[in-house]
């Protein structure tokens, strides 16, 4: 799945093609994605300009004077700028026109990602206002995460994978950010000291930060908004790397599953 630095690539790639350009029309050829794309799209969507492109959580935000197009990438989704001559793709569901011949492309395999339409305050839609902060935001901090923790048993990596604790930090980075910081990703989130939070939430701002500045991890399904994959997976510390030896300590990594998902530490670096 595209993880937040893949998402906040793709914003920042697209943004600039796009940012002050009408939709000319919108074509649907595939409305059947998490959720039914609105069959009233096009009508909606044509003749509204794009305000601004951001992102909110892993959710791509197209803000237009009648409302926001919300756009998630799901486990395999992709959004590339294209022109019409390029040939369409057989998962390429959903073309946005805009003048000049460019197109913003949504390509979708698996079709677990969503468009969706709301007219609504954006930060009041029910898929986003009960998230927690932004992990690059000054209102993410140790001490937030330290309180949020308070008595809580639940493992302190299934506790900062938390969306209602903190956004986008997803297994990739959770991974990364627990090895940066030295703590064992299966202690209890209520055992972390309030000096232990403050280094992980710097250390999760540093593997998101230095994430998005390589354009995103590499991975199977994911591409970039020009079609070309993320350069960040060759500097992974741990994820990826069960059995072979910690960058620290050149003892063997380990893995367990927690929550279904791939777990990767160091017995002796992580405490």
């Amino acid at each position: 799945m595209p993880e937040l630095p893949e998402v906040e690539t793709v914003c920042r790639g697209v943004a600039p093609h796009i940012t002050g350009r009408i939709i000319q029309h919108a074509l649907v050829r595939q409305p059947r994605l998490r959720w039914p794309v609105s069959e009233n799209l096009n009508n909606i969507v044509s003749g509204l300009a794009i305000q601004s492109v951001s992102r909110r959580a892993k959710y791509l935000l197209f803000t237009t004077d009648k409302g926001t197009l919300l756009i998630h990438l799901g486990m395999s989704g992709s959004l590339r700028i294209v022109t019409s001559q390029q040939d369409v793709k057989t998962h390429d569901h959903i073309d946005f026109v805009f003048a000049d011949n460019i197109i913003m492309r949504y390509n979708d395999p698996r079709r677990f990602g969503a468009v969706l339409w709301t007219a609504e305050p954006i930060n009041e839609h029910k898929l986003l206002k009960d998230l927690g902060p932004e992990p690059l935001l000054a209102d993410f901090t140790g001490e937030y995460l330290h309180v949020r923790a308070k008595n809580r048993k639940v493992p302190v990596k299934s506790f900062i994978m938390d969306s209602h604790v903190v956004v986008g930090v997803g297994n990739i980075y959770a991974n990364e950010a627990l090895f940066m910081a030295g703590i064992h990703p299966l202690r209890h989130a209520g055992q972390i000291t309030l000096a232990e939070y403050e280094k992980l939430a710097d250390c999760i701002c540093t593997a998101l930060a230095n994430a998005i500045q390589q354009g995103g991890t590499t991975l199977r399904d994911f591409v970039n908004e020009a079609g070309k994959p993320g350069y960040f997976q060759q500097q992974l510390r741990v994820y990826g790397r069960t059995g072979l030896p910690c960058m620290q300590c050149q003892n063997t990594l380990q893995e367990v599953r927690l929550s279904n998902r791939s777990t990767v530490f160091c017995n002796d670096c992580q405490l």
